[in-house]
């Protein structure tokens, strides 16, 4: 039986062969198989958490809504129904936490050359007629980031969601991607997925391309550093915002994440994030 090295130095020879910034693409890929797929981490059939326990990812339990930080009390630690995950064994994390913030509970994240985030697993739905809602806040600026350039393709605040679909409609290209990402995680890749992000060089409603994958999309809705320190606040039409980024109709949705980023541009930032809600609405 073959037993694939999964140390931090198999990481650095593959990384040695794809470069720098295509290895950290395809990591980005394994995050959104490896949490929002709920499925086997990075180190065989298991997941670190926050203090480096692990658990089994199989047993993570499908949720039909996204738990709130607002319900909960402020403390270290995960909140519940969310889980930890790196992006890389070698990589530092970024720190979450539950803050008592003007008299709510909110998660904030600390990020200091790291890359690291939350995650839920979902029981599949469809995207027709639901929204994305949430409040976040931007308290540190990141000048040298610049999502258009991937190696400084950082940002205070992220959210990803993630969409099954046919993948054997795909192109060759995209299907050795799905691969080389299986063959590192040992799970497939989801589908496609669209990234809500705080940009702070692209416009608002900019849709930006992953840099070697057509199966992430990166939609930018807050943008500069003017609103800094102001809670900004988000309804998102799942299934145009599919539409508006890869032009056809959407699959199930099957996961959420969150994700604050510095390890690109080597710098810190810190950040708050409200609730994040799924709302189904009757069409007009």
């Amino acid at each position: 039986m073959m037993i694939l090295d999964l140390s931090p130095r198999f990481f650095g020879t593959i990384e040695e062969m794809l470069t720098k910034n295509h290895f950290r693409a395809l990591l980005v890929l394994i995050l959104v198989v490896t949490f929002l797929v709920g499925c086997a981490g990075l180190t065989g059939n298991s997941i670190e958490n926050e203090s480096g326990q692990a658990f089994n990812a199989d047993q993570l339990p499908a949720q039909e809504d996204l738990p709130k930080f607002s319900a909960e009390k402020p403390r270290d630690g995960m909140p519940e129904g969310w889980h930890f995950y790196r992006i890389a064994p070698y990589k530092k994390n970024t720190l979450y936490r539950l803050e008592n913030y003007q008299g709510r509970t909110v998660l904030s994240a600390n990020s200091k050359t790291s890359a690291s985030g939350l995650a839920v697993k979902l029981r599949p739905r469809s995207a027709q007629n639901l929204w994305l809602q949430w409040e976040w806040k931007a308290v540190g600026a990141m000048p040298q980031a610049d999502n258009a350039d991937s190696q400084r393709d950082d940002a205070p605040l992220r959210i990803l969601v993630a969409f099954d679909g046919n993948k054997s409609k795909l192109p060759l290209k995209e299907k050795l991607t799905f691969e080389m990402a299986s063959l590192i995680s040992g799970q497939e890749m989801p589908y496609a997925t669209v990234m809500y992000i705080w940009s702070g060089k692209n416009p608002v409603n900019t849709v930006l391309n992953n840099a070697h994958t057509s199966r992430v999309k990166m939609i930018v809705v807050d943008s500069g550093w003017d609103s800094l320190g102001e809670w900004r606040k988000h309804e998102r039409d799942l299934a145009a915002d599919y539409k508006l980024a890869y032009g056809e109709s959407p699959g199930n949705i099957i996961g959420i994440a969150l994700l604050t980023d510095t390890d690109n541009t080597k710098s810190e930032t810190r950040a708050l994030y409200g609730d994040i809600e799924l709302l189904r609405r009757n069409p007009k």
